[in-house]
């Protein structure tokens, strides 16, 4: 039996309307950290806590490259007294905000694939920020858009969207899908400790949407094949999040700072960028494409130096910007979805017989890369 070809049909983006700049941020943390200091002075003086330092706009943009993020709640995350997002819980008959998210972006893409919802016969919702164990928000997806076959939700960190791919593009390989949604909606502001110096300023809020078909079904004005898959994970605690329902922090609070996002920032950059390097590379090689192959390189969003630093890696000189493509700087860290829109962003002027990689790296820690070749 022959194999079926994979392709990228379609993708969609949803994006909140609103957005929180860096100093926009540092004041609302800087008015808490002050306020947090004058209560404690007493117990600051006798070296009982420490005192919590100031953000600046200059040590953001040059920590990460981050100017500004998209959020879905702006008023509770700059309220200096709560300093979080006001997401109110839905009823169990209304869709979920999650659902919601991923209907908007879904939408998007299947237009720019030139299918109707009724033709999508497997739905992943694949992301990094699950609002509830079951039942899954895929199937939630499934039935509000009008979806047939099957769905279910994963979680692989930042790199829920290329590990997403992979299971779409096996599914469209082994015939046991021909149509496949795979939908990225991130809320991360809702786990991220704004009261972290460190970061504070990390995350936001978006949803993307891919369709993968079969090549011989697939309208191809806007495709992009698929020339292989690598997936990669390997345990390491220096990216962390406690949450979760048989964990929760006591009545006094105790444990609350790591049932939020908390990382080894140094530690991250010194072991993820070069394993990420070394994964494109061999994944090349495993095609039997060479560096100079690649037009276009979709890295995960998380850092500006880093992103830097894998580019030069795997080509061996410093890549013009087109060839890395940054949103970095207007979305932030978006979790799963950050490759996906600089993909969505930063693909259609590419001609036939391009190629690039869409590669995500995070929490794990895990390495997912997807090489692709316009049509």
């Amino acid at each position: 039996m022959t194999t079926k070809k994979a392709v990228i049909s379609g993708t969609g983006l949803f994006t909140p309307d609103s957005s929180i700049s860096n100093d926009e941020l540092v004041e609302s943390f800087n008015t808490w950290s002050q306020q947090y200091n004058k209560d404690n002075e007493q117990a600051i003086a006798a070296g009982e806590i420490e005192p919590q330092p100031e953000s600046n706009a200059e040590f953001i943009l040059k920590a990460s490259g981050i100017r500004s993020r998209y959020v879905m709640d702006k008023e509770g995350i700059l309220d200096p007294e709560r300093m979080r997002p006001r997401i109110p819980e839905r009823s169990n008959e209304e869709p979920s905000i999650q659902c919601e998210m991923a209907l908007k972006a879904a939408n998007q893409a299947l237009d720019s694939a030139g299918r109707l919802p009724q033709d999508v016969d497997m739905v992943i919702v694949a992301c990094s920020n699950m609002q509830r164990p079951y039942p899954a928000v895929a199937v939630e997806v499934q039935h509000h858009l009008g979806a047939g076959g099957f769905g279910y939700d994963m979680n692989v960190a930042c790199s829920s969207a290329t590990f997403g791919l992979q299971a779409a593009v096996s599914a469209i390989e082994s015939g046991s899908a021909s149509c496949v949604l795979m939908v990225n909606p991130e809320i991360c502001t809702g786990h991220l400790n704004f009261r972290d110096r460190d970061s504070h300023f990390i995350f936001g809020d978006a949803c993307t949407a891919v369709v993968v078909e079969a090549e011989d079904k697939a309208r191809l004005n806007n495709a992009f094949r698929v020339l292989g898959t690598k997936t990669w994970t390997g345990f390491s605690s220096n990216i962390r999040n406690n949450f979760g329902f048989l964990n929760h922090c006591d009545e006094s609070g105790i444990g609350q700072k790591d049932k939020l996002f908390v990382q080894n920032g140094r530690k991250v950059f010194k072991e993820v960028c070069p394993k990420v390097a070394e994964h494109i590379q061999q994944h090349l090689q495993e095609l039997e494409l060479q560096p100079d192959a690649l037009s276009r390189m979709w890295l995960h969003q998380a850092n500006l130096s880093m992103n830097q630093l894998i580019s030069k890696k795997v080509l061996g000189r410093v890549p013009e910007a087109t060839e890395a493509p940054v949103i970095l700087d207007e979305y932030a860290n978006t979790s799963s979805a950050g490759s996906i829109i600089a993909f969505h962003k930063h693909s259609q002027d590419l001609d036939p017989g391009d190629k690039g990689v869409i590669c995500s790296f995070g929490a794990g820690y895990s390495v997912g890369s997807v090489v692709v070749e316009r049509i």
